[in-house]
This record gives structure tokens, sequence and C-alpha cells, in this order.
């Protein structure tokens, strides 16, 4: 652990979490926003579902840690929708399991501390046209669908609304593209730079418009180190410094 202590922001899910610091990705943007303000960290499994999820729930996030995230952003789904294998085997997971794996896993994280907050992402589309025609030699056969993507996106909607969770609906944020067929993707399923710039609005927007004390919007939040110093760059003036601790490229970009 290095300090001084900033507070954390865990990002916890599947590929769409793993990969989110790849292509310009939302975990890479969320990090680049707050800069001497908050840790972001990843927690991202390629390939998990929401079983494999509670199976380790204790062990990313144990409830005796010293210290707690501010904010957990969690994202499960994608994986559990994928059709059913004739095998019994596979990441699938029944709509109405899948709904109870992700409210365990939301009484878990809230009882962390009374101040650790809590963001759920939805199951975004896919390209299907595309994954249709990807081949993968290494895999048996694959059946994911928008029609499933959907309903599972709205069952977790409708859990997050009775269990008084923000939650972010990206099956429809990402279709307010036009051409978010070609633009939000890499592959038919992973986000491109497009993509995860609607994810980092969307968590913005939600950041900023929530009533938690204190605010974890990047404005609203202490910059470390931020006090004067003659150590500063030097002004036009040839006689004072200017700060730049608050200076950020994104000024006027994430609102």
């Amino acid at each position: 652990m290095v300090g001084p202590l900033r507070p954390q922001f865990v990002l916890f899910g599947s590929s769409i979490v793993q990969l989110s610091f790849s292509n310009e990705g939302w975990g890479a943007t969320l990090t680049d926003i707050y800069p001497r303000k908050a840790d972001i960290i990843m927690r991202g499994y390629y390939g998990w579902n929401s079983r494999r999820a509670l199976q380790v729930l204790d062990q990313v996030f144990p409830k005796d840690a010293a210290i707690q995230p501010a904010l957990v952003i969690v994202y499960f789904g994608g994986n559990d929708s994928i059709g059913p294998h004739p095998s019994g085997l596979g990441p699938h997971v029944p709509l109405a399991e899948y709904v109870e794996n992700m409210r365990k896993i939301a009484i878990h994280l809230k009882s962390l501390s009374d101040s650790t907050r809590l963001i759920f992402l939805s199951c975004p589309p896919v390209n299907e046209a595309v994954l249709q025609a990807t081949y993968n030699p290494m895999l048996s056969e694959i059946v994911r669908t928008n029609e499933l993507c959907q309903m599972y996106s709205e069952a977790l909607i409708e859990l997050c609304k009775e269990m008084g969770i923000k939650v972010i609906d990206l099956f429809n944020a990402i279709q307010k593209r036009d051409d978010w067929l070609t633009a939000c993707f890499t592959d038919g399923v992973h986000f491109s730079a497009e993509g995860s710039n609607i994810v980092v609005e969307e968590i913005l927007k939600v950041l900023r418009e929530a009533d938690w004390v204190p605010s974890l919007h990047w404005k609203s939040m202490p910059t470390e180190f931020s006090e004067d110093s003659p150590y500063d760059l030097v002004a036009a003036d040839g006689k004072s410094t200017i700060n730049a601790s608050e200076w950020n490229h994104w000024e006027g970009q994430w609102e």
C-alpha cells in the first residue's frame, strides 16, 4: 500500500471490466479523469458469470478489510445471458438465478461499509452479424442475441430499482448512437473507444446527480497535495507561481 490514502473505486466484473483499460477503455479514461482524487482498481475476469463472482466475493471484497471501497461499479450479465449449451457446461445462468446472484452480490457490497456506494451496469447489446461471422476453432458454438441481452438487462434494472441501487441501462445507452453496430465494438461484444466513452458519460452522469455525501464526482472531490508551493511553475510576471494541481486536459469534455 502506498500513501496518501485516496478513495478507492473498484471495477468488478467480467471481460467488459478486464478489457476496460484496453482500446482507450472506460476504466483507463476514469483513471485519467480522477488523477490525485481516487484510485481506480480493476478486478475484471474474462469469461466469468455471476456464479463465479459469488464464489470469490469474500476474497475480492473481504468484510474485515481495513479499507473499504468508496465506490464499486459492477458488471455481470453478458456471459450469463449466453444461450445454454446442451452439455450443461458453460457460462449460461438462467434468468431467475442471475437476478438472485446479483442480489447477493449487491447485499454483500452494501454491507462493506455505510459509505460504500454502488453502480451496476446492465447487459449491453451486441453486433449479432459480427458474432455469427466469427469462428473460433477453440470454442463450441456460442449463442449471443440481443433478445437475450435485453432480457437480462431489464431484469437487472428492475432488481436495482427494487433495492435502491444506481444502475446504468447500457442496453439502451449504447443504441442511442445511430452507428452503434459498427462504432461501439471491437469484436461485436467488447467496447471500442467510442463505446467506452458512452460508458464513461453514463457513469459520470450518475456520479454528478447522486445525492451522496461526500460526492464522488471528480469536480467535487479534493485534490491531493493541492496547496500552493514556491516550486510550482513560474507565472508570466516572473514574481509568483501558478498552482497546476487542478489542471486537467479533460476539462470541458467530461462534466
